[in-house]
C-alpha cells in the first residue's frame, strides 16, 4: 500500500496520530513500514520500546509524540485489551441503549401526575428494564 493510500485510510478510520512531527522514536525516522502518522503503529511501538528495549516512559512517550501521562493510559488499555485496546474508543455511548419507541410511548402515555419512580417501577414490571426515575423525567419532559 502507497504511503498516500494508507494515509487516506488512516484518515478515513480517525486513526491518523495527531502530532507525527513529534515521532522522533529512530524507527520510524526510516520511514516505508513505520509510518509516524499511523497512531495504532506509533503506540504499539512505544509499548514494544518500553517492555522489550527497556526505554523508561518518558523517553518512550516523548520519542512517540505522547506524554508520560498519555503512555499509562495507552499501556492499561492495552493491558486490558490487548491490540483492541490500542484504538481509539468509540465516542458516545458504549452498549446498547435500554430505552426504546415502545418503552418512550408507554412512558409518555401514563398519567401526567405519575411520579418518575413509580413509572420506572412499571417500566421494570412491563418491560423487565430497570431505568433511574431521573430517566423517565426526561423522557416526559416536553
Amino acid at each position: 500500500m502507497s504511503e498516500p493510500v494508507r494515509l487516506k485510510a488512516l484518515e478515513a478510520s480517525g486513526q491518523l496520530h495527531p502530532n507525527p512531527e513529534m515521532v522522533t522514536a529512530p524507527l520510524f525516522a526510516e520511514g516505508g513500514f513505520f509510518l509516524a502518522h499511523d497512531k495504532v503503529q506509533v503506540k504499539y511501538e512505544m509499548l514494544r520500546a518500553h517492555a522489550i528495549e527497556g526505554w523508561s516512559a518518558s523517553t518512550t512517550a516523548a520519542a512517540h509524540g505522547y506524554s508520560r501521562s498519555a503512555f499509562y493510559l495507552v499501556k492499561a488499555s492495552f493491558i486490558r485489551a490487548g491490540m483492541p485496546g490500542l484504538l481509539d474508543g468509540r465516542p458516545g455511548r458504549h452498549g446498547p441503549v435500554k430505552v426504546t419507541e415502545d418503552i418512550v410511548a408507554f412512558i409518555r402515555a401514563a398519567p401526567a401526575g405519575a411520579s418518575g419512580a413509580a413509572l420506572a417501577a412499571q417500566v421494570e414490571r412491563v418491560f423487565g428494564v430497570l431505568l433511574h426515575r431521573r430517566t423517565v423525567e426526561r423522557i416526559r419532559r416536553p
